[in-house]
């Protein structure tokens, strides 16, 4: 996949939006889409345990995996699309659906971490499935969205 297809963002410098479009362009690779949805269980890891090492080393996979894999070669992948289309929906601030989505997301991370924090395994626990479930709710508005750029034929190049 051609990095330099999509359009840059106004709102950001050009340096700055090619590091996002080069980010994104890797990040859609479904490997690397899909294996950071896998790790996110990973990230209460270290809090449960109380070990900096581990933080360390997660923190560094949640870092490195949106660049350690190439382009995707097509967007036939559910999970590319929805990081394309992540990636057009990012551009501007949106009050919608998915942000709704990113805010519910988001607290039960919050809550996951508190739970590791207190060894509560039935806090963490389900906690952390329902923010791995609101992630793929989040994707599928995001292909949709990718979707629906597409046929408008709003610049996706």
């Amino acid at each position: 996949m051609d990095t330099r297809r999509y359009r840059q963002s106004e709102t950001l410098s050009t340096g700055s939006a090619q590091l996002k479009r080069w980010v994104f362009a890797r990040h859609s690779n479904p490997l690397s889409a899909w294996s950071r949805w896998a790790s996110t269980p990973l990230i209460v890891l270290p809090i449960w345990k109380r070990s900096t090492w581990a933080g360390a080393a997660v923190t560094a996979w949640m870092l490195l995996n949106p660049i350690v894999f190439r382009s995707p070669r097509n967007e036939n992948a559910w999970s590319t699309r929805a990081m394309l289309g992540e990636e057009l929906w990012s551009e501007r601030l949106r009050c919608d659906k998915a942000s709704a989505i990113n805010v519910l997301s988001t607290a039960a991370m919050v809550v996951s971490i508190v739970g590791a924090r207190r060894r509560s395994a039935y806090q963490a626990l389900p906690a952390t499935a329902i923010q791995m479930t609101l992630t793929l709710v989040f994707w599928k508005l995001m292909a949709d969205f990718y979707a629906k750029a597409q046929y408008a034929g709003q610049s996706t190049r």
